[in-house]
């Protein structure tokens, strides 16, 4: 149908035109509209405390005691039992967040501005491996941990992105993609690149070399540091290709451990859901899928403008961490999706690939037509809260979102 090839090169056009620049870290209550005390934020779709699981729970919990809405765990727990917190998926509010997602008021944001074409998206500072909130880790440890993170890092990061006039991403990747990262699982190439673009900055404007040397520590020492840049990077390229009349693109994917969401452009803010998979892949020493909590997260939308699990054939090391076997084995991740793609970002090459562009623009149509589905990169949470991350693997979008998805656009055509 005509009306649907114009408005699906619509959409592949606004994302490949996009110019992502990091410009700013600022608490999340002074730049996203609507958070206030007892608004929590959370990755996926929506759902209420009573359908979250263990760890999202755990989360929740945690973020509460942070933000001085309880005195510990047990009292937070209560007041999300009794409907004291009002839940909302970051994607309604221009954000996204990895695993849980929790996004609230004293946060603070990476902030990502679309300089094409005006828009900002937002994501939290990531908190490093092991025990951490993200994967519903909610003790002491990991509270104080995003203490300096909200007193410290950000307001450092902010300082030295504003001296520095921001920092554009599109390059970046690039660079990323060329040395072996793939933006979801392996994040090593541009944190690093990240970490040489501002340390100039910040020992321009980090009073101090015992905290500057803390910060660069905590930066240096966080391989996944990137991964949360790269989530507001998407959104921001994403956003602007939603809302086109006919097109059948994938804006956003996101899980939140009980349900998986997708978003189309022609749809706009509906949701298509179905059940979340427990994902594939390797575990830690001592936990196995008995530990494991189904998928989690709003990072899959690094995998809509083709990172993650799209380019798996530029990040061969990342293969076997997810359960992929072979490093060989990486090219055939990126050449399942080329098949349910719409185009190739000419920007974002892989050498493996002799430089061909990552897989771009999900096309629901292509997906229910060959019934190959989405590869998410992903961490595994254990399925209780508070004890954190204990493995990696691949998730798959089940097919019920992308059948949903296509009744949908072709009730708004006007098609039976």
């Amino acid at each position: 149908m005509e009306k649907i090839e114009n408005a699906n090169a619509e959409s592949l056009r606004r994302m490949l035109h996009a110019d992502p620049v990091l410009v700013d870290v600022q608490p999340a209550g002074k730049v996203i509209k609507g958070l206030g005390e007892g608004v929590i934020l959370h990755s996926g779709p929506p759902i209420a405390w009573e359908r979250m699981c263990g760890p999202m729970q755990g989360a929740v919990c945690g973020i509460a005691v942070f933000e001085g809405w309880a005195d510990n765990l047990r009292q937070a727990q209560n007041a999300a039992a009794a409907g004291r917190f009002t839940f909302h998926p970051n994607h309604h509010f221009g954000a996204v967040g990895p695993m849980t997602g929790m996004t609230t008021v004293s946060q603070p944001v990476f902030i990502v501005e679309n300089r094409a074409f005006g828009n900002r998206a937002f994501c939290t500072i990531n908190e490093g491996l092991g025990k951490v909130m993200r994967f519903g880790g909610n003790d002491a440890e990991v509270l104080n941990r995003l203490r300096w993170i909200a007193d410290v890092l950000g307001p450092a990061l902010s300082a030295a992105l504003r001296q520095c006039g921001g920092i554009p991403l599109k390059g970046l990747i690039a660079r990323g993609l060329a040395m072996g990262d793939e933006m979801h699982q392996r994040n090593v190439a541009c944190s690093s690149l990240f970490l040489r673009e501002i340390a100039p900055s910040l020992a321009a404007t980090v009073g101090g070399s015992k905290r500057l040397a803390e910060i660069f520590a905590f930066i240096a020492g966080n391989d996944q540091f990137f991964l949360n840049i790269a989530m507001a990077m998407a959104k921001a390229i994403t956003d602007p290709a939603k809302d086109i009349a006919g097109s059948t693109v994938i804006t956003s994917m996101c899980r939140n451990g009980a349900d998986f969401g997708v978003q189309v452009s022609a749809t706009g803010d509906d949701w298509f859901t179905a059940p979340v998979e427990v994902p594939t892949g390797m575990y830690f020493p001592g936990y196995s899928e008995r530990d494991a909590n189904p998928d989690m997260g709003d990072s899959a939308i690094v995998e809509t403008i083709g990172l993650g699990g799209f380019a798996m054939a530029t990040a061969p090391a990342v293969a076997g961490f997810v359960g992929g076997g072979a490093a060989s084995e990486a090219s055939q991740y990126t050449r399942a999706m080329y098949e349910i793609t719409i185009g190739r970002n000419p920007d974002w090459t892989m050498p493996n690939l002799d430089y061909a562009g990552v897989p771009t623009g999900i096309d629901i149509r292509k997906v229910l037509r060959t019934g190959i589905l989405p590869y998410i990169n992903t961490g595994i949470a254990h399925r209780e809260p508070g004890i954190g991350q204990v493995g990696a693997g691949i998730a798959r979008a089940p097919l019920a979102c992308f059948e949903q998805a296509l009744v949908a656009v072709a009730t708004s055509l006007g098609i039976a």
